[in-house]
């Protein structure tokens, strides 16, 4: 029997760069907050997929082998952290090559994963996912299974399935982690909900997917915990920005403490080999027109097919 675990992932980003402004060069923070961020997971003896921003790794080379030499799996963030939707295909052809390329080559080992920024590729976008089978990759980590004004795909599944192109490949989709209160599908255990939210929020969220049979996928942000950012930064932040950018950055620590002494995390690489690629359901089939999510079969009915957990 598989015993419990969930998925820790990591967005390696420059906070000014890939949320203010994204033709404001990389800085130095990213580098001093990415350290910060691997003390801690050395600490708690917790390995993590990192998906790391193409520009960032261009400026910083060696903090990917960093993360690497540290035990920790390297995925891709994209290039500029730009919408992938809002993209040209060719463009984003061009930067998620690129951003492989640098991965691969500053590493030394396959690069598996992808995660767009801003979680970018929504019901109207699902066909992106075909280039990221092209490009050989095993897994996406892209889709958000709620409503929002900038991203989600409501449809989708809250289990880790597989994804069918067109081409006959297929790639194992990691969406993040939602939990279902009342009608509503809420977020849980990532980015701004896990800073912003109480810490008995995400520690409910996981009880209720490893109850369910699945794991969790959880994300965070280096620059989370950077507490002094907002305020040394040269940039004007508009002030609601600067707020929810910023609020509660001084509890990341401490919440990611108590989650690694409750909780088992794995990196995505380890979890699609125990879950069993093979033995995932398939979600979603880009061969069929209009594309489009497959009802969800309902909790109970085989590995990776459970319902978003209540609360």
């Amino acid at each position: 029997m598989i015993q419990p675990f969930h998925l820790l992932t990591i967005d390696v980003e420059d906070w000014p760069q890939s949320t203010l402004n994204h033709a404001l060069p990389i800085g130095e923070r990213v580098v001093a907050n990415t350290h910060a961020l691997l003390e801690i997971l050395d600490e708690a003896g917790v390995r993590a997929t990192f998906f790391v921003l193409g520009k960032v790794a261009e400026a910083h080379p060696t903090l990917t082998r960093e993360i690497a030499a540290a035990g920790h799996e390297v995925g891709t963030h994209g290039y500029s952290h730009e919408s992938v939707e809002a993209m040209p295909v060719a463009k984003f052809k061009e930067e998620l090559h690129r951003s492989i390329e640098v991965l691969r080559q500053q590493i030394g080992q396959p690069v598996l994963g992808h995660r767009a920024a801003d979680f970018s590729i929504s019901s109207r976008s699902l066909y992106l996912l075909e280039y990221l089978a092209a490009e050989g990759l095993a897994y996406d980590s892209s889709l958000f299974p709620i409503r929002h004004p900038r991203y989600g795909v409501p449809s989708a599944w809250w289990t880790p399935h597989r994804v069918r192109c067109a081409s006959g490949q297929t790639l194992v989709e990691f969406p993040m982690a939602t939990v279902r209160f009342a009608e509503m599908v809420l977020p849980a255990a990532g980015g701004g909900y896990f800073r912003l939210f109480p810490y008995w929020w995400t520690h409910l969220a996981l009880q209720r997917f490893a109850r369910a049979g699945s794991p969790a996928t959880c994300y965070i942000h280096p620059y989370e915990l950077d507490v002094s950012e907002m305020h040394e930064i040269p940039y004007r932040v508009p002030r609601l920005l600067r707020w929810s950018q910023g609020t509660n950055r001084r509890s990341v620590r401490r919440k990611l403490q108590r989650l690694f002494s409750a909780f088992r995390f794995t990196t995505m690489a380890t979890a699609c080999e125990a879950l069993g690629v093979e033995q995932l359901a398939v979600g979603l089939d880009l061969g069929r027109s209009p594309v489009a999510y497959a009802p969800q079969p309902a909790r109970g009915k085989g590995r990776g097919k459970c319902l978003a957990p209540d609360v």
